[in-house]
């Protein structure tokens, strides 16, 4: 009964590795890079973020003036010593304080401008990956991945960039 058994065991595992070396995984790739620049959703997030850091600047460089403004005042009613100037250098230091603030609650790690794009950036990988998983089981791939993620060579005809720009493209329309 023991050499039956291993029989069985070895005709089992034997078939078993025939027949997966038959059966061949799908793979495609994407560039994700071709997708960052060609899909109108991540070129419209990155200009609209670009108008509200601009619209951050000019505002940062207001409060800016404003400082230097107060300095200058400062520097000149301490050498005209018409007073010593305590009430401007309180404004000075309030306007450092509001320009650190600004900087931090605008731009800053955890400041509206990071918050927003990482929200919005959030959004359009959602839809990618959507999209991805639509063209991955329509095309019937086992596994797409992300060429920027380090290949080496892959076949161009693998690459679904393409397939998976048009897939958002869809998406959009459909809503």
């Amino acid at each position: 009964m023991n050499k039956h058994f291993r029989y069985i065991v070895f005709y089992t595992v034997f078939f078993c590795a025939l027949s997966t070396s038959y059966a061949q995984l799908k793979i495609g790739y994407i560039q994700s890079e071709r997708i960052r620049t060609e899909y109108e959703d991540f070129t419209d997030a990155e200009s609209q973020l670009q108008m509200e850091y601009q619209k951050v600047q000019a505002e940062y460089e207001q409060m800016v003036l404003q400082l230097d403004s107060l300095s200058k005042d400062y520097e000149v009613k301490r050498l005209m010593a018409l007073d010593k100037g305590e009430s401007i250098k309180q404004q000075i230091m309030q306007m450092e304080r509001s320009i650190q603030n600004f900087q931090a609650e605008k731009v800053g790690p955890q400041g509206e401008l990071m918050k927003k794009s990482a929200q919005m950036e959030y959004e359009i990988l959602g839809k990618v990956r959507e999209a991805v998983r639509k063209v991955a089981i329509d095309k019937g791939f086992d596994y797409i991945i992300d060429a920027q993620m380090g290949l080496l060579y892959v076949k161009p005809q693998y690459d679904m960039t393409d397939d998976v720009l048009h897939e958002l493209r869809n998406l959009k329309t459909e809503k």
